[in-house]
């Protein structure tokens, strides 16, 4: 049996918006900054079979992968195999699950008919991820806080600009709430066409002056601070879908109430609902969940360094 783990995508925003307006020749789309953690995860397994099954949460959707991915393999060399999702988190609350369940699919698939090697851009463009944003594309291999150049027209996957490993002492604490109603499909697509304003000039001085030497220095307080800051600004173009900076009027209470209480590092992940909250340790992490869980499903994740590969 081979078992891939991967871990989830938190995203903090992009740097530029094509609805807002076309970047300059040369330069690229969307790009951003994101981090990885280990909860809650996408695990996937496979084993042989007499003839291709699909099981588990989100199995029609990995069976889907699983049929991109396959098109790429010559026919004499398909192995048929069981595949199970054992772990799962929905899809569409800010967590990056397609395109970590479609790496992780594509990637149980590629072990499975000796293709270990190929790398996350590669899996992802066999599968179809990477779309706009590759900080979980990336991130699947590599994990870390990632900053994702943009796209330039006709790129299939944006390359990776930086990344840096986060403290091993640092947390995440990450908020669920429930919301009614998410931001994908169509509803995706028309914030995008509505898109206006932004600042992708001091989106990038923010992480490549603040957030990135921030990590490497360990620096918890002025992450905080320029994470907080660069999602506020990133959230601005889609004010006028949103109404305002954040996905909906709960997740902008929920971040007010965390900074109010002294948390320097929050920001809503993609199109949210989830929230995620920087704790320098464990402590203060776990004091964190105690004080909300009364009120917003959370937990307690920490950084991640990519997925890995079990074999049984």
């Amino acid at each position: 049996m081979i078992r891939v783990v991967a871990p989830s995508r938190l995203h903090a925003g992009l740097f530029h918006v094509p609805g807002a307006g076309a970047p300059p020749a040369g330069e690229r789309a969307f790009g951003g900054v994101g981090l990885m953690v280990d909860l809650p995860g996408v695990v996937v397994t496979a084993r042989p079979a007499a003839g291709w099954q699909f099981e588990g949460a989100l199995a029609s959707r990995a069976q889907v992968f699983a049929m991109r991915f396959l098109r790429s393999v010559p026919e004499d060399r398909l192995r048929p195999q069981q595949v199970l999702i054992e772990r799962a988190p929905a899809e569409h609350t800010g967590l990056g699950v397609g395109t970590q369940l479609g790496l992780a699919v594509a990637k149980v698939l590629a072990v499975a008919h000796g293709e270990a090697g190929l790398p996350s851009p590669d899996l992802a463009a066999r599968v179809g991820r990477g779309e706009r944003s590759a900080i979980g594309v990336h991130g699947f291999d590599h994990g870390g806080l990632l900053v994702d150049a943009g796209k330039l027209p006709g790129e299939p996957v944006s390359p990776l600009l930086a990344r840096v490993d986060l403290p091993d002492e640092w947390r995440v604490v990450v908020f669920t709430p429930s919301v009614a109603g998410g931001w994908h499909g169509a509803r995706e697509r028309h914030a995008f066409s509505v898109a206006a304003g932004g600042a992708p000039d001091a989106l990038r001085r923010l992480a490549h002056e603040t957030l990135l030497p921030a990590a490497r220095a360990g620096d918890s307080d002025a992450f905080g601070d320029a994470l907080y800051e660069f999602n506020r600004k990133a959230g601005e173009p889609f004010a006028a879908a949103q109404g305002g900076v954040y996905a909906s009027p709960e997740v902008e209470a929920l971040v007010a109430d965390l900074r109010s209480r002294g948390v320097r590092g929050v920001s809503q992940s993609s199109w949210g609902p989830t929230v995620f909250a920087l704790a320098p340790d464990a402590d203060t992490a776990l004091s964190l969940v105690l004080r909300f869980r009364g009120r917003v499903p959370c937990f307690v994740a920490r950084p991640s360094s990519g997925h890995r590969v079990e074999r049984e």
